[in-house]
């Protein structure tokens, strides 16, 4: 009512003030139309109310002041009835157009404003890492649109195990015995506010004179997420229409944000679950018959040497030195699965020094003298001084020599090379066997992965001694590379730091004896 009065009683003023000096000044004979821009100018501001208030209005005053008898409403020239109906009738069809398109106008704005914050709302769920994280932004944007004093999230299942996720503007109350709770209703027909009583009448009165609370739920489907609650003064109302839209076109958003990060802890869960069982699979199949053979070996050469066995000298001492080798290969089996637990659960660490490359490699190399025995070995190392972890570099070489008697025909050469290259210490092992296929090379370092090229000799083995070979290297500031070499099998490198010492401390690396044997 007021803000009719604080426009149409100016624009009926001045519309009276436009007529008095077309008709008396300047000798305008009907000047009555004028009105129709009070009438327009009301119906903009307060609408079809104004609208017809200001047409009325306007037929009136006309009527009283510039109709014969003047100050009467009386009117004693017929055609003066006809000119002031017509008015009458079309003031208030150009108030009621007008006040329809100012409603179309004002609707068309909110629908625009409803767009512009579900964008935002949509653009921050669709850009977010956790659904969460954004909670109290979204809140804070809610809160400004809607003209909420209060607004929140509160996740959880069910009422009595809602939590506060994420709050903008005051702090919720301790509690809500009175609010309006949002009911969506079927097909076009608009959501209701439905009011919700808690706790005692006396109560909920004293909370509902204070403030209005409001309710939103955020459901996926059947199941219950959460809420968006709000709270606002009493004098404010409840949200129009546009509010309530927002309101739960943004509690159907993150429901199904909410719904969707829920998917994906479930399925990572069991993606986790499925990668476990895999990877215990692998772990059973790669070992087993690499655990079985040695410790049949170990069994029967034990039983040779019973008492009542009729070996000579010669043969216990083979079946002696089958048990010393068969156990020293379980012990490499054992030593490379405890490493690759450590590398995968990030525990390796080096404890690194300078050493002499040639030195350390030497050392590697004469304790498997015997595996080596009768091979085409080239040995071609450079006194290169490292920064290494003298036994990650044995635990690395012993797996790379392995690899290569392993799968390397008998006649087929093995070659140790160091080399210094872009600042770097190189160390490369590499054999004439077969090699992988090159669009394998990558995937030997792969924990479990076993490939052998056609041709190539030897069991298929664990698949680890590569990845713990890459896993040692790494911790020790080193990196790895395969590739087809020079002897045409498979060639690994070994990128090692290169310590650069004064001339003087270059004879006195730290070499303990027996550093580079010893696990």
């Amino acid at each position: 009512m007021l803000r009719l009065l604080a426009v149409a009683v100016p624009a009926l003023a001045a519309a009276t003030g436009l007529v008095w000096l077309l008709e008396e000044r300047l000798g305008v004979l009907n000047a009555a139309p004028v009105y129709l821009l009070a009438v327009v100018a009301t119906a903009l501001v307060a609408g079809t109310i104004g609208a017809l208030a200001a047409a009325v209005a306007g037929v009136l005053l006309y009527d009283f002041l510039f109709v014969h008898p003047l100050h009467t409403l009386a009117i004693s020239d017929p055609g003066e009835w006809l000119n002031l109906v017509l008015l009458l009738f079309v003031g208030l069809v150009v108030g009621q157009l007008t006040a329809l398109e100012r409603a179309r106008t004002l609707q068309a704005e909110a629908r625009e404003r409803e767009a512009r914050e579900l964008f935002v709302v949509s653009r921050a769920l669709a850009t977010r890492s956790s659904t969460t994280e954004v909670l109290t932004d979204i809140a804070e944007q809610l809160r400004v649109a809607t003209r909420m004093a209060a607004l929140w999230f509160a996740l959880g299942p069910d009422d009595g195990s809602e939590r506060v996720a994420a709050l903008a503007g005051a702090a919720p109350p301790p509690g809500n015995p009175l609010h309006w709770v949002l009911r969506r209703m079927p097909g076009d027909e608009p959501a209701r506010w439905i009011r919700i009583h808690t706790g005692s009448a006396g109560r909920a009165r004293a909370a509902g004179d204070r403030q209005g609370a409001f309710r939103v739920r955020i459901e996926a489907g059947a199941r219950a997420l959460g809420s968006i609650w709000a709270t606002r003064g009493s004098e404010a109302g409840h949200p129009d229409r546009s509010e309530t839209r927002l309101l739960s076109a943004a509690a159907d958003q993150v429901g199904q944000a909410l719904a969707q990060d829920q998917l994906a802890t479930e399925a990572g869960a069991a993606e986790v679950a499925r990668q476990s069982d895999a990877l215990k699979s692998a772990l059973l199949q790669s070992v087993s018959h690499d655990l079985r053979t040695p410790l049949a070996t170990i069994r029967a050469a034990a039983g040779s040497l019973r008492p009542d066995s009729d070996l000579d000298a010669p043969g216990r001492a083979a079946s002696a030195d089958a048990i010393e080798r068969e156990v020293a290969r379980l012990d490499r089996i054992v030593a490379n699965l405890l490493d690759l637990g450590r590398i995968e659960a990030g525990a390796l660490r080096a404890d690194t020094d300078v050493y002499e490359l040639d030195d350390l490699a030497g050392r590697t190399i004469d304790r498997m003298a015997p595996r080596l025995a009768g091979r085409d070995l080239r040995i071609e190392l450079a006194a290169l001084p490292v920064l290494v972890d003298p036994v990650f570099l044995d635990e690395a070489l012993t797996n790379l020599l392995d690899n290569a008697i392993k799968f390397a025909p008998a006649d087929a050469a093995i070659r140790v090379a160091s080399e210094e290259a872009d600042g770097r210490a190189r160390l490369l092992v590499e054999d004439g066997g077969a090699g992988v296929p090159d669009d394998a090379l990558e995937r030997v370092f792969e924990p479990f992965h076993r490939e052998i090229a056609a041709g190539r000799e030897g069991r298929a083995g664990t698949g680890i001694g590569l990845a713990v070979v890459r896993g040692l290297v790494v911790a020790m500031g080193g990196s790895t590379r395969a590739f087809r070499g020079s002897l045409g099998g498979l060639a690994v490198e070994l990128d090692l730091p290169l310590a650069t010492l004064p001339a003087e401390l270059a004879g006195e690396l730290a070499t303990p004896a027996g550093a580079a044997a010893t696990r």
